[in-house]
């Protein structure tokens, strides 16, 4: 049996957690959070609740951690000084600095002897696998990633941390015509703002200055400068009323050819979710097993989901892998 403990139990964490409750290998015993440990009340009894002050002084006791923090500001910084305790697994989404964060990552899972593996989701993650075999199989051709429309957890969290923002939702919005463009067959090259749009909706503290919040929403490198931005401030009720979900999906397309360009081929992958942190954290779990018994082997340092061997995700054997689902 798994031993694992999380960090930090917000929207992800308990999807984590949900995860895991319903695995029959991996077993949660506890979490860490950075608010008061009395205020967080487990789905199961006997899963303790500790600081994550505290958490250097259980090594040894667990066998992964998965680090649910935002990525934003959380995680560059939780993530390294896990991995000098633990083997971890994070879900790090701001795709133009996964290399740096691999190289922190790598430099503090060898000090520390132990093995990390980053930026595993839906995406980055299951749609970085998917990206990875159609560039395989079609060498020829263009990908093309659709978010949404969802909620992005990465953005919203990013968007909370503004100054004077009470709560927040990020959308982010497909552009229809460049989907059914790609759709058709077509290879058009299209810049991230043609791709999608965003949404935000924002509940402002008493008396803070909107215009401030607006302009460092769209103005924010990484996350919304390269995009039509639209922020919207509501009361908290309507964003309880209204925007209560997390749903979220999308779809990678390569469009290319084989035989010299005389054959147009496309594949695709999709997800339509009910719950985005429902959804990544079941990937989330998968991959932390995947990371136990790569860890023993041997394995330290840091990897991402393109280093993890597709059967070491599954609870069961290689040998019911391959007769139930090769």
């Amino acid at each position: 049996m798994i031993k694992a403990a999380i960090c930090g139990y917000g929207n992800l964490g308990k999807g984590v957690e949900a995860a895991m409750n319903e695995s029959r290998d991996i077993q949660l015993t506890a979490i860490f959070t950075r608010r008061g440990p009395e205020t967080v009340k487990p789905v199961r009894d006997g899963v303790k609740v500790y600081s994550y002050a505290d958490l250097p002084r259980f090594r040894g006791c667990f066998d992964v951690v998965v680090n649910c923090g935002g990525s934003a500001t959380d995680l560059p910084v939780t993530t390294p000084e896990i991995a000098a305790f633990f083997n971890v697994v994070d879900s790090f989404d701001n795709h133009s600095h996964i290399p740096e964060h691999l190289a922190a990552m790598g430099r503090a899972a060898e000090e520390g002897g132990n093995l990390a593996l980053v930026s595993v989701g839906w995406d980055p993650g299951l749609f970085s696998l998917a990206r990875l075999y159609m560039n395989a199989v079609l060498p020829e051709g263009s990908d093309y990633t659709f978010w949404g429309r969802g909620v992005s957890q990465g953005h919203s969290d990013a968007v909370r941390r503004i100054e004077g923002v009470a709560d927040a939702r990020q959308y982010t919005v497909p552009v229809e015509e460049a989907v059914a463009r790609v759709r058709n067959g077509e290879r058009p090259v299209l810049s991230a703002g043609e791709k999608h749009t965003r949404e935000c909706y924002v509940v402002a503290e008493e008396g803070a200055d909107t215009d401030r919040i607006r302009e460092e929403i769209v103005n924010m490198p990484a996350y919304f400068a390269d995009y039509r931005t639209t922020v919207h401030f509501i009361s908290a009720e309507e964003m309880k009323r209204d925007h209560g979900g997390l749903p979220h999906g999308g779809s990678v397309i390569r469009t290319g050819s084989t035989r010299g360009g005389t054959e147009s081929q496309r594949m695709e992958f999709s997800l339509k979710l009910d719950s985005n942190p429902g959804f990544t954290g079941s990937v989330l779990t998968a991959f932390a097993r995947a990371v136990c018994r790569l860890r023993a082997e041997g394995k330290t340092g840091c990897v991402t989901a393109f280093d993890i061997p597709p059967v070491k995700l599954l609870p069961g054997e290689r040998e019911d892998a391959v007769a139930h689902l090769l």
